[in-house]
């Protein structure tokens, strides 16, 4: 057997190359539970960072998963660089298909001397079919929860009324100040006049995407990545990023200055929002977690539940890939 692919029941495992870019790609289009996170263009313009490890997995030659990843040691990690991950599976995917994956998979990585998946499951929002195969099959192997993190989410088919005072409060602060909502692709001054010194004073961190990044990812998907920045008297106060997908309407970056504070700049912001994408299925803050979702940050929590959020979890697994010999007997 080659030793850069694993057979298991006509199903084969194989390392990413650049070769199959175009596979990937169209077939991450067209998944049950993928974004456009997944396409390679977005995966690889950070390239440098990681060593990628990304697999794909055939039946009878016929592409039927995904799984974005990277090594590290003898660890396979799904991709480090995105925010979500796991297994990317085609809209028609049995649940014995997906067993059968998985088991292909797992041997592969035992078979190339990786002792341990490291899974980032994609949240459910971002389903476009229901996809749980994995959820219950992760319980026969045995994985390990490493890791949780609470996203909140606005589900737009029963939007709670804001009743927050302080919320209410700042939406009128911003319109009394005739603050504006513009949309565009204009990410300069938001980066480095509101977001990078906000996060540089109060986190001594710097975002995840440089400037020059973002601007590059954005042009790559100009319908997925949206800037809404906030403005008084032509000054910007505030913003956000915006990732769109076909449910999901993501707040990637969210910050304000000093003025923007003042006036109700966030508030203002994402009222406007929640109206504007008010015909996507949800709309989601982000996560409100520190120290690898063991602490909570309260304040932002209740910010974002104040205008309706709720919570779902983000998962993280750890998978001894030589626990596939126990999806041998499953089936009665």
């Amino acid at each position: 057997m080659d030793k850069n692919n694993a057979i298991t029941n006509h199903f084969l495992t194989k390392k990413y190359s650049l070769e199959d870019k175009t596979s990937w790609n169209n077939f991450v289009k067209s998944a049950k539970n993928a974004t456009f996170l997944f396409q390679r263009d977005f995966m690889d313009y950070h390239s440098d960072r990681f060593e990628d490890y990304s697999l794909l997995v055939y039946k009878d030659e016929k592409l039927v998963a995904v799984l974005p990843a990277n090594i590290s040691g003898s660890e396979l990690h799904s991709h480090q660089g995105l925010s979500y991950g796991g297994l990317v599976l085609a809209e028609k995917t049995t649940f014995e298909e997906t067993f059968q994956i998985i088991k292909s998979l797992l041997s592969f990585l035992k078979q190339e001397d990786v002792e341990v998946l490291k899974l980032k499951l994609l949240p459910k929002i971002y389903h476009i079919m229901p996809s749980d195969e994995i959820d219950y099959l992760l319980f026969l192997l045995k994985a390990k929860l490493i890791r949780r993190d609470i996203t909140s989410c606005v589900l737009n088919e029963n939007v709670l009324k804001i009743n927050s005072s302080n919320r209410l409060r700042g939406i009128k602060k911003g319109e009394k100040n005739e603050l504006q909502v513009r949309e565009g692709g204009k990410f300069k001054a938001f980066w480095n006049e509101v977001l990078e010194p906000n996060l540089k004073q109060i986190h001594n961190q710097k975002p995840v995407h440089s400037l020059e990044e973002i601007t590059l990812l954005q042009s790559r998907f100009p319908k997925n990545i949206k800037q809404f920045n906030v403005f008084k008297n032509d000054q910007i106060v505030a913003g956000t990023t915006i990732f769109e997908t076909a449910t999901v309407a993501h707040a990637q970056y969210i910050s304000a200055n000093e003025m923007g504070r003042q006036t109700g700049g966030l508030d203002f912001l994402f009222n406007n929002l929640l109206q504007h994408y008010s015909n996507k299925k949800y709309f989601d803050f982000g996560i409100s977690n520190e120290a690898q979702g063991m602490k909570v940050n309260k304040g932002l929590l209740n910010w974002k539940e104040s205008f309706g959020g709720r919570t779902i979890a983000h998962d993280f697994y750890e998978i001894e890939t030589g626990n596939h010999q126990l999806l041998n007997d499953i089936f009665l």
